[in-house]
């Protein structure tokens, strides 16, 4: 039996086809799954890409959402003990950045235009609670860092590839340590370095299962939860001491 994605890729390829030339729209693309499900033991997953472009040129994917409020606070060593001094918050950063493209992005946009569309981690815009602070750049440089080493900002963009001169198609990994919510996949058709087509399709990341039950309840009756816990934890402990005791 044909693989769904594969007859996704089908479908949008004689859509296009039979689309009239007047009519047909710049750039076309979907998701091979708009419904990434986290269950017990998820260990990330990987998302198809694909589209169909009216004619020659490059794509540009970003990834992105959804936006929280976050807090960066810096170390420092006081009588021999590190503890946290100074902070700096960043309001509308994006939980997941993920990018790709055809060729690189240098090549493919000016300065300005990539600042526009966010494209590249230093476009990423982060509004900065005190942006007259004299630490807001290494407050900022400091944020990225975390993002990437966890993962959930992207070091190098993935690589778009063409099959012919119209079809495209791409990998795109989401991590482990995704958080849920909704997200948003914008795809860009570039010409003579401007955007000439964009799209945008939703991804949506969601717990299920016995795993997604209990977040859910500790989320609802965290101080229940918490009380549940303890005693958990106590009974695995008593039974514990009781193994060793019988050996």
């Amino acid at each position: 039996m044909i693989a769904p994605r594969l007859l996704q890729v089908a479908a949008l390829i004689v859509l296009a086809m039979m689309r009239p030339a007047s009519a047909q729209a710049p750039l076309i693309a979907d998701l091979d799954d708009h419904l990434i499900a986290i269950t017990t033991g998820f260990a990330g997953a990987d998302v198809l890409l694909f589209g169909t472009t009216d004619g020659p040129g490059d794509v540009i994917v970003v990834v992105k959402g959804p936006v929280a409020d976050i807090e960066v606070m810096r170390k420092e060593r006081v009588g021999g003990i590190w503890i946290n001094r100074k902070g700096l918050g960043f309001q509308n950063v994006p939980a997941v950045y993920i990018l790709a493209s055809s060729k690189p992005l240098d090549d493919l946009l000016p300065v300005d235009q990539r600042a526009f569309y966010q494209m590249g981690i230093e476009n990423v815009r982060m509004v900065p609670v005190s942006p007259d602070d004299s630490d807001l750049k290494t407050f900022s440089e400091a944020l990225i860092r975390a993002k990437q080493k966890s993962g959930l900002f992207s070091d190098q963009p993935a690589r778009i590839l063409f099959i012919g001169d119209r079809l495209f198609r791409v990998n795109l990994r989401v991590p482990s340590t995704v958080p849920t919510g909704t997200y948003l996949a914008e795809v860009y058709l570039v010409r003579d370095q401007k955007v000439v087509g964009a799209q945008t399709t939703p991804l949506v990341i969601s717990k299920i299962g016995f795993g997604a039950d209990i977040y859910d309840f500790a989320h609802r009756h965290s101080a229940t939860y918490g009380v549940i816990a303890v005693l958990v934890a106590l009974l695995a402990g008593w039974m514990a001491h009781l193994a060793f005791r019988r050996r």
